[in-house]
């Protein structure tokens, strides 16, 4: 699976990269040496879909995780 480089258009996120499975969303924060996935199992349907078009759109990515999904991670 490759990851794709986080836009971050606001220019201070902590994600650096991300990737998408069917139902799921893996995440690369800059501080972390490991990949984090959220996927409709551990984190719900809506917010997985909501990080991925947050992912695609470059912005609000680590904040909507920080404030809504920060431990609904499967690993």
């Amino acid at each position: 699976m490759k990851l794709r480089r986080y836009a971050n258009l606001s220019g201070n996120s902590g994600v650096a990269a991300y990737a998408f499975t069917p139902t799921s969303i893996l995440v690369h924060f800059r501080d972390a040496d490991r990949l984090y996935e959220y996927s409709h199992a551990s984190a719900g349907r809506a917010k997985v879909e909501r990080m991925k078009r947050l992912a695609e759109a470059g912005r609000g990515l680590s904040t909507y995780i920080s404030q809504h999904a920060s431990d609904d991670y499967v690993r």
